[in-house]
This record gives structure tokens, sequence and C-alpha cells, in this order.
């Protein structure tokens, strides 16, 4: 079936890591269904008006008023492949709008197609930019994309943003543009400050989510936080934990008084536990809490003041939040103030401590206190035994990621197979697993994939290039066999350890749901990726780094291209040559090469990197120096 191609612009499945783990409601949910039910006019609360005098009316009417109740991107596309009435329909209908690549379509397509659009989520940078693989200043501006939107939704309410360049000046035009604006989401995104935040913060005055999640916000040396109205808030959520200056810590607590709906809160490093203790007692009402640095301020360090009992103190607060599922932050964590989360460890379905570096007994005493747990994010320095400890108590896991404490190649790390094991045997829900380790075998691998096989989700990241099994020295072929065999359910892998071609063939004979696949140091030849490309029919991303693939792999997939989100490949075998090929081939795909401007060129004959996605506008007229379209 030929798919909507605005619609193969907007799809994508990969979900992004939930918001202080608890999943809270994302900036592109449905709007609520009675008050689209109600009416399509700009402000949503205008009754349809019945006034058709012909049949074919009639039922575009009705379609419509059909159309309301379908949330699903994937079938609306479906929907408006019909014919052109129901195109017609269906983009009338659409409130909620999912761009997964800017340069895919402009936002001069969007607006003129999509017409009613009150929310609005775009992604920029591709997923290696986190891992400083993609040279900086390489693009993913916001500006086209507010210009246009100022004039086309003046009645925006949202907008969710993922790795795009943010600037001063288009927060501000956001600010100005949309007086009903309520939710902003900035993740991994850069370019802005804390001015920017201060035009928001006191131009949207019916704002009730401003996030900021791991993005980069320059301190300007302005008090952003003052900036909120001092009356008629509505804020409900806030998270800043990303924001490495201090704030004005009053004008906080004073925002947070006058904040009764404010249910998420995630502070920065630099709240102390001390401040921490103040804004709780005076927000009980919150579920999801980011706890900042979980220790005493400087000043009392400083001056050698006597410390509170600031462990009574805190659990009385935590015991007064009757409603925190939610917990995160523990930054800069000094473990004598564990004890004070007791008191809410036994409603907890989320908690997050990859930023705690705790051994395993001080986990023991925290997590034997966590049965309904269902998102658990942490560092290996829990070692073995730790995860051995969440396995015996977290029936319910869903999602666990382990992360590195020491990301070094060449250490021997602190956690391992038998970790991964237990896990599997005592976590038999587990849908989602990201796990660093240095050392795997193929055993552990197997038996997750029979004792998990609900699993969408399985990351391993074997930290060390191409090791085999360390007990019998064998690539992990069978492991990650067994992965795509068993868990049928499985739509984003990624791959590490000593892998063979054999491996690829294992994934591309059964992995037939696969969406997002990512690739490092693995491979014998260019048959491995032909694998993928000819066996996976659903593969929406492609990420591969180091690996032995060539341009005979690359032309291998032409059929498919089209059918992707992109493809990414770093440090391979591919050519100039046979980019152009591609190029050449599929003149919708819009094909960049780069090379990182910080390292020298190594190899002349190979291109240093590959950006490839398909587009409805052709190539891009904002590329940077080190970026050549085909």
């Amino acid at each position: 079936m030929i798919e909507d191609p605005v619609y193969q612009m907007s799809e994508d499945d990969d979900r992004s890591p939930p918001l202080d783990l608890g999943g809270p409601a994302s900036v592109t949910e449905s709007s609520n269904k009675t008050r689209n039910c109600t009416g399509v006019s700009g402000s949503g609360s205008s009754p349809i008006e019945f006034q058709a005098q012909y049949p074919d009316q009639v039922l575009e009417n009705v379609l419509e008023n059909v159309l309301y109740f379908l949330t699903s991107r994937r079938d609306r596309s479906a929907a408006s492949l019909v014919c052109k009435s129901w195109l017609h329909a269906e983009a009338l209908t659409r409130s909620d709008l999912f761009i997964g690549n800017c340069y895919a379509v402009s936002p001069q397509r969007v607006t003129a197609r999509f017409t009613r659009v009150r929310s609005v989520s775009i992604k920029g940078k591709p997923r290696f930019a986190d891992f400083n693989l993609m040279p900086p200043n390489w693009g993913a501006h916001f500006t086209p994309w507010v210009a246009a939107m100022a004039t086309a939704y003046p009645w925006l309410e949202k907008v969710y943003l993922k790795r795009m360049s943010v600037s001063d000046d288009d927060l501000a035009h956001l600010a100005d543009s949309f007086p009903g604006f309520k939710e902003l989401v900035l993740v991994c995104c850069e370019g802005f400050g804390t001015s920017g935040l201060a035009v928001v913060a006191s131009k949207c005055r019916q704002l009730r989510v401003l996030d900021l999640i791991e993005s980069e916000v320059t301190d300007d040396d302005v008090d952003w936080i003052s900036f909120f109205p001092e009356s008629q808030i509505y804020l409900e959520s806030l998270i800043f934990d990303c924001v490495e200056c201090h704030v004005n810590f009053d004008a906080l607590e004073r925002l947070v008084a006058r904040s009764p709906s404010l249910k998420k809160l995630r502070l920065n490093r630099l709240v102390s536990i001390g401040q921490l203790y103040r804004l709780m007692i005076r927000a009980p009402q919150l579920t999801h809490l980011g706890t900042g640095s979980f220790s005493t301020s400087a000043e009392v360090m400083a001056q050698g003041e006597q410390e509170p009992d600031y462990v009574s103190a805190l659990a009385a607060a935590f015991a007064a939040c009757k409603s925190l599922v939610c917990l995160s932050g523990f930054r800069e964590i000094l473990t004598d103030y564990l004890p004070a989360i007791y008191p809410v460890c036994a409603n907890i379905t989320s908690l997050n401590f990859s930023y705690a570096n705790i051994n395993a007994e001080q986990l023991k005493s925290v997590i034997c206190h966590c049965h309904k747990l269902q998102i658990f994010w942490v560092l290996d320095s829990i070692c073995d035994e730790g995860l051995q400890a969440v396995a015996a108590t977290c029936k319910e896991l869903r999602e666990l990621r382990v992360f590195p404490v020491d990301a070094r190649e060449d250490i021997e790390g602190p956690v391992s197979e038998v970790g991964l094991q237990a896990i599997s045997e005592g976590c038999r829900n587990l849908r989602s697993i990201l796990y660093f380790c240095q050392r795997m075998t193929n055993a552990a691998v197997i038996a997750m994939s029979r004792n998990c096989p609900d699993l969408v989700v399985f990351r391993l990241c074997i930290m060390g290039r191409r090791r085999p099994d360390h007990l019998t020295n064998e690539p992990m072929d069978e492991g990650f066999g067994a992965i795509v065999r068993n868990c049928k359910k499985l739509t984003r892998l990624a791959t590490s350890g000593l892998l063979t071609d054999k491996a690829f063939s294992y994934i591309g004979e059964y992995g037939k749901l696969l969406r997002t696949l990512s690739v490092a140091f693995a491979g014998d030849s260019d048959m491995g990726l032909k694998y993928l490309l000819e066996g996976c029919p659903k593969l929406q991303k492609l990420e591969i780094r180091d690996s032995p693939f060539g341009d005979a792999a690359l032309l291998s997939g032409l059929h498919h291209y089209y059918n992707m989100r992109f493809l990414w490949m770093s440090s391979c075998r591919v050519s100039r040559r046979g980019c152009r090929e591609v190029a050449r081939a599929m003149p919708r795909m819009v094909v960049e090469v780069m090379k990182n401007d910080l390292e020298e060129e190594v190899m002349a004959d190979y291109v240093e990197i590959l950006y490839m996605y398909r587009s409805l506008e052709g190539p891009r007229d904002d590329t940077p120096k080190f970026v050549e379209i085909l």
C-alpha cells in the first residue's frame, strides 16, 4: 500500500525516555475527545453545523466527526489514503502533529495541509548526535518552524522539540505568537538560555508545562524563575534538572507555593536537601519529584554548622506526599539520607538512581520496599548483587536501564551476565532493557529471550570492541539470534560484542517487526548489512558505526530506503562513489556526507559519515561547510 507522504515524514514508533520515568503526558497525546467531537473551529468549542444539501456533504460531515476519535497516526494515514475527500477530512480533524525529521518536510507544506493543529512535536538531529558522533552546528533549527506556525496556528497550545537548535529569539517569537500557549518541552535541545526562558515564563500566562530535559541552557545571568506571574498560576509540570546554574530559590519557593496544580517538579543539582524539604512541604500534591543534589548545601558544609536532622524531617515530608509515584534526581547523593525516602517506596512505580553512585547494600535498603516498581534506572555501581536484589523484589518491573559509572573498555565492569540472568529470572514481565557491561555470555542472553518473551526493546551494550562470550570465547551470534527468534514483539534492538554475519542473518530472518536497529563494531562483510536490509521489512531507523560494510551492502537496500526514516553510517567502508549511486537512483532521498571537522580525515577513499533520509522537499538550504549533499 502506498503511504501518505506527509505521514511517512512524521511517523515514529520510537518512544523517548519517559519524563521522570513516570510517563508524564506527552505533548503528542491526543486532545480531549469530547472537545474534538464538539467542533472543528479554531477554538474547538463551537458545534459543527450540519448545513449540507447533498449526500456527499452529509457523508463528509459524518466522517469528520468519526475521525475525531481516531488517535493513532498510522490509522489516520490509512484513512487519508482512501480518497481525496477522506484526505481532506483527515487533515481538517488532525489537532496533533508529529514530524520525525525536521528536514523531511517543509513547514510551509505542513501548515498548508493541516490547518487546525494545536500540538506540534518535531525531532531534529539523529540520535548519534547524543554521543558526539555528529559535528556541532549541523542544523535542525526551530526558526523556520516557529515562523510558519505563528501565522498558521494562532491557537497552538503545545510544542515538543527533541535535538533541535532553539534560539532565545525563537522562544520570544513563540511566546508572542500564541496567546493560549500551555506546554513547552525541550529534550536534548541547545542554543537558548535563561533569558529566553524568562520571556516564556512572563508572556505565556496560561503555561502548564515547562520541561527542560537533557538540554544545554546558557546562563545569561537572568533570574528566569522570577518572571512567572504572581497570580493565576496554572503550572502542572516544571522540570529544570539540566540547568547548570543557580536559580533564585526564594522565587522558586514562592512559585511552588502558589501553584496548587503542580504535579511534577524536577530540580537541578544546585538545590540542596534543605531546600528540597522546604519545597516538599509546600507541595504535598506532587506525583513526580526530582530531588536535586540530595546533599547539604555548600554553605552549611563550609561554615561547619551542625546539620539538622534532615532524615526525620524529609521522611515526614515524603510521608505527606501520598500521591508520589515517581522519584528521580539524587545527584551528589549522601547515602545517609536514603532512609528518608522509605515512606514512599511502597507506592512508587518509577525510580531513577542513574545519577546516584550507590552500592549494593545501600540499594537493598531501598529496593526491598519497592514491590510496585515498574521502571528502574540505576548505575552499575550496584553490581550483580544489587540486580539480584531487584530481581527478588520487583516482580512487576517493565523497564530496566543500567548505566556505567566508568565507560572505559579496558576495565573489569561491576555487572555481568550474572545480573542479567537474575533479572530475566525474577522479572518475567520485562518489556524494555538497556544494559551496559564489560562481559557477557550467550547463555545469559538466551535465558533472557526465554524468560522475557514479551521484550519490545533489547539494548545490550558490551563496552569493549568485538568482545566474545567471555566464558566460551565464541561470538555472541547465538545470544542475539535467540532474542530475535524468541521475542516476537521486538521492535528495537542494539547489538554489541563480537558478532559475525551469522548474527545478522538471524536478525534478517526473525526480526520482522524491528523498527530501530543500532550496530557498532560488528559484522564480517557486506553480507551482514544485506541480511538486514533484505530481511527486516519494517525497519525505519538504522544506525551503524565502525563496521566493515561497504558500497555493495549500501546498494543492496535501494528497494527499502524510501520506507525508512533514515540510515546513519559512520567509520564504515562506503565510498563517495557508492553514495552518489544511491543519490542518483533515489532522487527523493537526501544523501548527506560529512566529516567531523574536529578530526583529521584518515581514509580519503571512504566517507567518514553518511546520513541519508527521505524528504519531500529535496536538499536543505542551511548546510554547514562540513556537509555535502550529493
